[in-house]
């Protein structure tokens, strides 16, 4: 049994923090709204703080679930003087590389550890405890992390140095727009041409064409059902990382850039708490086609 604090309890860290209790560990949560964080503690039975630093003191384990890089740096920077040496950091925040590294050395400063460990799967997916988890880091960290993540994560990959988890966050979030851009306007096509969809979907499904999105959401899009966990708010947010990233670095990423655009068109349409998938939306869906 570890001593855990998770800080965040958003729709990803609110069961990832009870997946920890459940299996086994004792933990003590802050959330910026306190009713939240006062609902999980009643529901896992854990410890409430007021403060990330009263949360933190006395951890041997600190998790992130936050929102974008100045909620990180302004959380980290609260805590911050209450890290001690052998703590294990882990931000599962898909924010910036640069940012990870700055904390990672800060960290480090202290005679403790970090890894930066955004998470991909959805709601559903830490509902499940059956995240996608690409990380940063030494080596012997994430050994040292892996049973505790293990607990809400079911891949969980180190793929580099500090800052290479964000950076494999991005290229997943790259990956997805155009995916879901591409699932968006085939099903436009198909309704257009006059084509039956499902049997559309069904016969292209067993072939190249396959994917995630288009096995678990093709059905929903077609629907107009677009609460599923992963805002477009939130996709946006990760899409700018990413673009920020590219235009650092060279990489040309002409598709992320315009399906980022797109997503601006669903805010300007009030969907910015829909899913991902709303693209279908801009493309001039009825609700009752």
């Amino acid at each position: 049994m570890a001593r855990i604090t998770f800080l965040g309890l958003g729709v990803m860290g609110y069961p990832m923090a009870g997946h920890l209790v459940a299996a086994g560990h004792e933990v003590t949560v802050w959330n910026r709204s306190a009713e939240k964080a006062d609902r999980w503690g009643l529901a896992h039975a854990g410890q409430v703080k007021p403060t990330p630093e009263d949360a933190v003191f006395g951890a041997e384990y600190v998790c992130m679930c936050l929102g974008d890089d100045p909620d990180v740096e302004a959380v980290f920077s609260a805590f911050e003087g209450n890290i001690a040496a052998g703590m294990v950091v882990i931000d599962h925040t898909t924010a910036s590389a640069g940012l990870a590294r700055q904390l990672a050395a800060r960290t480090q400063a202290r005679g403790a550890s970090f890894l930066d460990a955004p998470i991909s799967g959805g709601q559903a997916g830490a509902e499940a405890g059956t995240l996608t988890i690409m990380c940063g880091g030494e080596q012997a960290t994430f050994d040292q992390a892996h049973a505790l993540m293990s607990a809400y994560g079911r891949s969980l990959t180190l793929i580099g140095e500090t800052g290479s988890g964000q950076l494999a966050k991005s290229v997943n979030q790259i990956c997805i727009a155009g995916t879901v851009q591409g699932l968006a306007e085939g099903l436009h096509f198909a309704r257009e041409a006059g084509l039956d969809i499902d049997r559309t979907i069904r016969a292209i499904s067993g072939g190249a064409a396959q994917s995630w999105q288009m096995e678990n959401r093709w059905q929903t899009m077609q629907d107009g059902d677009y609460d599923h966990g992963f805002a477009v708010d939130w996709m946006r947010k990760d899409l700018r990382i990413a673009l920020e990233t590219a235009r650092e670095t060279g990489a040309a990423t002409p598709v992320a850039a315009l399906v980022d655009q797109f997503y601006a068109d669903i805010q300007a349409m009030g969907g910015g708490r829909w899913d991902t998938s709303s693209l279908l939306a801009r493309l001039g869906r009825k609700p009752d086609c």
